[in-house]
């Protein structure tokens, strides 16, 4: 049977933009990510509804959903759960927490200690949690949607660079237009829409998009593309610690997923261009020297990839969907 990952998408972008507007391209490519079974990272100024966004999103799919707003008092266990003593049978009984739902929205994700940071570290990368020496495994589809705002930095712990590389991609929402902002006060006028949006895709459809998402087609001249791109990263002149081999499957598998989203069962160049910056941008550390230059990771990542040979990929496009326009 063969799945229709740009059906779904179609549906999901849809209903989502009952609640977020003028945020396609952010939309595609948060799916991308979600349908190659990657985890999201929204970072942005407070108000521009990061919440919201990961809000929609959970709810557009028929999957279990949890929302954990992070302070400094949050515990490891608060997140992963616990084993409580059970008096009538004299057994301890794990009741399990939040990370064991499907879609987990991790709000203000810095306000966390370290530690419960690092407690979303095996589930985000194994897709199972160990407690006290019994290993669970989590339901798929599994996706965990972090928020943080990057402005505000009084009691905060940043995250360290080994939790940013567990997200396969990075998105900012950025202020809506004028346009835009007057359509969401006629939306908010009599009840916030979130509170109507009901799910339209379900956990077996998005496994099964998961899945047909693999069998895309990457030419060899994608591939070397790919490679070119991440390790001209690690050998660019402002850059102390470039994209890993995960930034590379990172890379890989988005432009598989975009290409799928947009409807094509091949990828092309322009898929890995408009994946770069969400995926690579994040996993740079620049040089201290770079940064008193005013070198941004977004700007090096432009470098990178406006420098690295385009190829010609011999296949015809035909029709397919840019959520970019």
């Amino acid at each position: 049977m063969e799945i229709d990952v740009a059906g779904t998408a179609a549906k999901l972008v849809a209903n989502m933009e009952k609640v977020i507007i003028g945020k396609r391209p952010q939309l595609a490519l948060a799916l991308s990510a979600y349908l190659c079974e990657g985890h999201i990272l929204l970072e942005d100024v407070p108000g521009v509804a990061k919440t919201m966004f990961a809000r929609a999103l959970a709810k557009s799919v028929g999957c279990s959903f949890k929302r954990l707003q992070c302070t400094p008092d949050l515990l490891p266990t608060d997140v992963t759960g616990v084993s409580v003593f059970n008096q009538k049978t004299a057994e301890f009984e794990f009741r399990p927490g939040p990370v064991f739902a499907q879609t987990l929205l991790t709000d203000e994700i810095n306000r966390a200690t370290p530690r419960t940071q690092a407690a979303l570290l095996e589930a985000m990368a194994e897709r199972r949690v160990s407690v006290d020496g019994k290993t669970y495994e989590l339901k798929a589809p599994f996706l965990v949607i972090a928020t943080q705002n990057p402005v505000d930095q009084e009691g905060t712990f940043p995250l360290p660079e080994a939790q940013l590389d567990r997200f396969l991609i990075r998105l900012s929402l950025g202020y809506p237009s004028f346009e835009e902002e007057a359509k969401m006060l006629t939306r908010l006028q009599h009840g916030h829409p979130i509170d109507d949006l009901n799910p339209v895709v379900s956990a077996a459809e998005v496994v099964n998009c998961q899945e047909a998402i693999r069998s895309v087609h990457v030419d060899d001249k994608i591939k070397r593309y790919v490679l070119e791109i991440v390790h001209n990263s690690r050998e660019h002149e402002d850059v102390l610690l470039g994209g890993s081999p995960r930034a590379s499957i990172a890379l890989f598998r988005t432009g598989q997923a975009l290409a799928a989203v947009s409807g094509r069962d091949f990828v092309i160049p322009d898929d890995v261009k408009r994946m770069a910056q969400s995926v690579l941008a994040h996993r740079l550390i620049l040089r201290p020297e770079s940064r008193l230059r005013k070198k941004t990771p977004a700007s090096v990542v432009n470098e990178i990839v406006g420098d690295a040979r385009v190829p010609v990929v011999d296949r015809e496009i035909g029709r397919s969907v840019d959520y970019f326009k």
